[in-house]
């Protein structure tokens, strides 16, 4: 962990080869009608949101592996921060084009991740990369279902804005160095705000399998 003042505090995660793969919803923004075909999953993804999500939003259903034409389904917003997650994401691709190197996509479940990171440094009350509900940077992606090569971490917490911990990243070598790798592909950017204010941010860099 590094701090650059009293407020501002970012720990990087470098990129590592795999040796071995190892928020509670908001109010619902949309109501969705179930079309025949549809699958909760398909849903999920078509709003990219997780399904543990969308069952918290919808207590009225006892049996999420029924659901029928007609049926309305409550749709949570991923995200009241998602504004600034795509800022930092666009931030990120802009240092890279700077650069030469290619931009990274953006990946909604990797987001997701990153997103719970966030929220459980706030709710444990720690600043680190391994955390006590999820473990490693690796074991927190990996137990998400999504599979990679290489990934990386970034993150930060105080910053006020984007520009703000883009800003501290890419004074620090080591962010810098995950921001602009070269065997990472796609990102993920999650930002949680604690009830004093202060906003957590995470970063998450993979190269999928």
């Amino acid at each position: 962990m590094k701090k650059t003042n009293k407020s501002v505090k970012i720990c990087v995660f470098i990129i590592l080869t795999a040796v071995f793969l190892s928020f509670s919803a908001l109010a619902a923004p949309a109501v969705y009608t179930v079309k025949p075909g549809d699958s909760l999953w398909k849903i999920a993804v078509m709003y990219e949101i997780g399904l543990s999500e969308i069952k918290t939003a919808n207590p009225q259903i006892k049996n999420f592996d029924l659901i029928y034409p007609g049926d309305k389904i409550n749709i949570p917003e991923a995200s009241s921060l998602k504004s600034f997650e795509d800022e930092v994401a666009r931030l990120v691709n802009v240092e890279r084009a700077n650069r030469g190197l290619p931009a990274l996509s953006v990946n909604w479940e990797l987001a997701r991740v990153a997103r719970y990171k966030s929220q459980d440094m706030i709710d444990k009350k720690y600043f680190a990369h391994d955390s006590p509900t999820y473990g490693s940077p690796f074991q927190m992606i990996e137990s998400f279902g999504i599979k990679f090569s290489a990934a990386a971490e970034n993150i930060a917490c105080g910053q006020k804005t984007p520009a703000e911990v883009m800003r501290a990243w890419m004074d620090s070598p080591g962010h810098r160095s995950n921001i602009l790798a070269a065997n990472v592909t796609q990102i993920g950017v999650g930002a949680a705000k604690a009830a004093n204010g202060t906003l957590y941010w995470t970063q998450m860099f993979i190269r999928p399998r």
